[in-house]
């Protein structure tokens, strides 16, 4: 405050100065007074004047590029201008705060994994993060202030939103029906609301998988124990002869195979999905596993098909030795049942270039139509139903090859024509394949 003090000084002095000068000229009293209040009524006029220049230059700096220096004066308005300034700066300081917390707030909401979307009371868009815009077929930038149910026409969204009915999610097909989403509404603020999307494609596809193998596995069973009930219900009540007696307990035993197999499949499957991955240092001789294979295949044929068996040089496999002798054994014995009599099964390793091996089972049955091919590792799928069972198979070999060969980090390739016969290639990478290591090397 010390420019007022400076101020009411120099208007002192120059009342004094003129008092003085009009009683040195001997005006008399009266002119000396006169010239006093002279001096003082100029010095204000001067203050007054470069105020209003001082407060003009302000003025000019407020109402212009405000980042730019402030104007450099002394007295009211320089203080005037030094206090602007440290709001304004302070005030862009908190606005840059503000501003990052809402930058990295947005960042979150665009890594969420749930489509975010703003509406205002209007339903108008306000904003919408990447997710919700692919979810509904927006643009996250032409239809910002647009009406929501203009662009998103689904009748259960549009009945959410007209009747307020925000307790439950809704389920909406994605643009185009590539997908089905889950969509919940929250009110906040004055009347705006938070719409969240969420793409439930695959857990709907998980459940529905789910539901038919809980179908599947209880027709597969019961079926067999429809014809076992039956038959003891044969053996209860009616006098059968001794011929007939044996009959019935051998159809009674094949169905009891039946469900034994059916059984043992599903827990192998079971405990294919709970186990932990096959260790990369346990070695499997392939001739060990070959061994395996041949007699399986050997015995369910019975001597009604020719057979190749080429295991190539000495090899050893990395992995589950039981798991890889069952995939191997269920793409043989399905060459084996669907393969007519006389026909022919090769199987056969060979190398890849880049180190990987594989395992072909080739056989010359009737052959899978093309549109079959893609779904013969679903459970429970055959090609035809009637003629699977009457082979003794339970629709679930190929499922549990595919998770071994998965589980050993590689993949299962099918090839088939019809009339033509199929080819069945287990493929395993170059990691768990090696040249066998002979027992002297091991212990020099």
């Amino acid at each position: 405050m010390s420019w007022i003090w400076l101020r009411a000084l120099l208007v002192f002095v120059l009342a004094v100065t003129g008092g003085l000068l009009g009683h040195a000229l001997h005006w008399g009293e009266s002119w000396a007074l006169a010239c006093a209040l002279a001096g003082v009524c100029g010095g204000l006029l001067i203050f007054i004047a470069r105020d209003v220049w001082r407060g003009h230059q302000l003025l000019g700096w407020l109402a212009g590029a405000i980042g730019g220096e402030p104007p450099r004066m002394g007295g009211f308005w320089g203080e005037m201008a030094i206090r602007v300034e440290r709001a304004l700066r302070s005030r862009e300081r908190s606005a840059a705060v503000e501003r990052d917390r809402l930058a990295q707030f947005l960042s979150a909401v665009e890594a969420s994994p749930n489509g975010v979307l703003l509406l205002d009371a209007s339903e108008q868009i306000e904003w919408c993060n990447a997710l919700a815009a692919d979810h509904l077929g927006l643009d996250r930038q032409r239809d910002l202030r647009q009406r929501v149910t203009n662009l998103v026409r689904a009748p259960a969204f549009v009945t959410m939103l007209q009747s307020k009915a925000f307790d439950h999610p809704v389920q909406i097909p994605q643009p185009g029906g590539s997908g089905l989403l889950s969509v919940i509404v929250r009110p906040y603020g004055d009347g705006q609301r938070l719409v969240l999307t969420q793409d439930i494609t695959e857990r709907e596809r998980a459940d529905a998988m789910r539901r038919d193998f809980v179908a599947n596995v209880s027709h597969e069973i019961r079926t067999p124990l429809t014809v076992v009930a039956g038959f003891v219900e044969t053996l209860t009540n009616l006098p059968l002869s001794e011929v007939e007696r044996k009959r019935v307990l051998a159809l009674m035993g094949q169905q009891t195979q039946r469900m034994q197999s059916l059984v043992g499949d599903l827990l192998t499957l079971a405990r294919l999905e709970g186990s932990p991955r096959p260790p990369s240092d346990a070695w499997l001789p392939m001739s060990r596993l070959g061994a395996a294979v041949e007699n399986d295949a050997r015995g369910l044929s019975a001597g009604r098909h020719q057979f190749s068996f080429d295991w190539g040089p000495d090899i050893e496999l990395a992995g589950n030795e039981s798991e890889l002798i069952s995939a191997v054994t269920n793409l043989v014995s399905n060459a084996v049942r669907y393969t007519p009599e006389a026909g022919r099964i090769d199987v056969r390793w060979q190398e890849r270039p880049e180190g990987a091996g594989e395992i072909v089972v080739k056989d010359t049955g009737p052959g899978i139509a093309a549109e079959h091919l893609p779904r013969l590792t679903e459970r429970f799928y055959r090609v035809d139903g009637s003629r699977s069972r009457d082979t003794g198979g339970t629709g679930l070999g190929l499922a549990i090859v595919k998770h071994v060969v998965q589980r050993h980090g590689g993949e299962l390739l099918i090839e088939s024509t019809p009339g033509q016969g199929s080819t069945f290639t287990l493929v395993l990478p170059a990691m768990r394949v090696r040249q066998q290591v002979s027992k002297l090397a091991l212990h020099s």
